[in-house]
């Protein structure tokens, strides 16, 4: 190494270090003014955020300019290119990985529709596994530079990534479900559901778990991969609620009362302000072992469930009056018994 190249080095490295006043004075004033003028704020905090690896790249380069003309001999010429090499490929990932933030704000805007908690979480998730995903590839390439066989590496990485995989695959069965909830959307917080594990109302949705909170106020975590697996009973989404059953009244009911009753339900059910009007089926359908039978089915506007048994009851008392006010009865299970008596001679 002569020493007019030592003397060179220094020139083109102090050169190049006093660069970044240049540069850092473009990226404020000039690109700083027209980010500032843009309506969104995202450039300007990827302008933030690039501004500290940028300067730090520019010293790298004055580093490998300075290196280049020492004209350094193995193994000190080595060492120091794969030094200059490492601190480049630091600088490049180093950017990537600060801007990684302000594009966080565009994650978290896309998956507002999810809840302002759920979103937060949803952007973590991803900017998380990003991250560590640069990590590796940035280790990955040092290790190749200073002449490493990452082939190894990678394998054992792979036997590792598939142990964790096994370990984890409850979570990550788990987040899979998240994201059937979240494009599905088969219901949303504040929804009654019911499947066959749990029946009650969401609380919250999360990546791992939702909560639902039962009829006897209680809290149940079901993990979302079981969820999105199961049938999901959604009452809230229902436009309308069912009524149906069978009405028993006494034998001793004849033709014409029995006419008259029928015609008299549907007729109530047709008026009630909380009856759906398009379905509305009442016939004496059946001779049954100890009742005459008549099938009612109607649907209440309300799929609310305080609401739905107010007008459920509020129909069955006006059917007991109309079977009391025509004189017939309700029939209860009974068995006649009949004695044959025989004559003796």
């Amino acid at each position: 190494m002569e020493f007019i190249n030592l003397i060179y080095a220094i020139l083109i490295f102090t050169l190049i270090w006093l660069s970044k006043i240049v540069i850092r004075r473009i990226l404020t004033d000039l690109v700083g003014t027209f980010t500032a003028k843009t309506s969104t704020k995202i450039d300007d905090k990827i302008l933030v955020a690039i501004k500290q690896p940028a300067e730090f790249l520019i010293v790298t380069i004055g580093a490998y300019f300075a290196v280049e003309v020492l004209s350094l001999k193995d193994p000190l010429g080595f060492i120091a290119d794969n030094i200059v090499m490492s601190l480049f490929y630091i600088a490049i990932f180093w950017i990537i990985y600060n801007t990684l933030e302000p594009l966080a704000y565009i994650v978290t805007n896309y998956t507002k529709k999810f809840g302002k908690t759920l979103s937060n979480d949803i952007a973590n998730f991803i900017i998380n596994i990003v991250k560590f995903l640069i990590f590796a590839i940035a280790f990955m390439t040092i290790l190749q530079e200073w002449g490493y066989n990452i082939s190894g590496f990678l394998a054992s990485l792979g036997l590792v990534g598939m142990a964790l995989a096994f370990a984890a695959r409850d979570t990550v069965s788990n987040l899979f479900g998240s994201v059937v909830i979240f494009s599905d959307k088969p219901f949303d917080v504040g929804d009654w559901i019911k499947t066959d594990d749990v029946e009650g109302t969401i609380e919250t949705i999360g990546m791992r778990s939702t909560k639902v909170r039962t009829f006897a106020n209680a809290i149940v975590s079901v993990p979302n991969g079981k969820l999105a697996h199961s049938a999901i009973l959604n009452w809230t989404k229902m436009g309308k609620r069912r009524v149906k059953f069978n009405l028993g009244l006494t034998y001793d009911t004849d033709e014409k009362t029995m006419k008259t009753i029928v015609k008299q339900i549907k007729d109530m059910l047709k008026k009630h302000k909380d009856i759906h009007k398009e379905t509305i089926h009442v016939y004496f359908s059946s001779f049954g072992e100890s009742s005459l039978n008549i099938f009612c089915y109607y649907f209440t506007k309300s799929t609310a469930w305080d609401e739905f048994m107010s007008v459920r009851e509020d129909t069955l008392f006006k059917i007991m009056h109309i079977v009391k006010t025509n004189g017939s009865k309700f029939a209860f299970p009974s068995q006649s018994l009949y004695i044959e008596q025989s004559k003796i001679d």
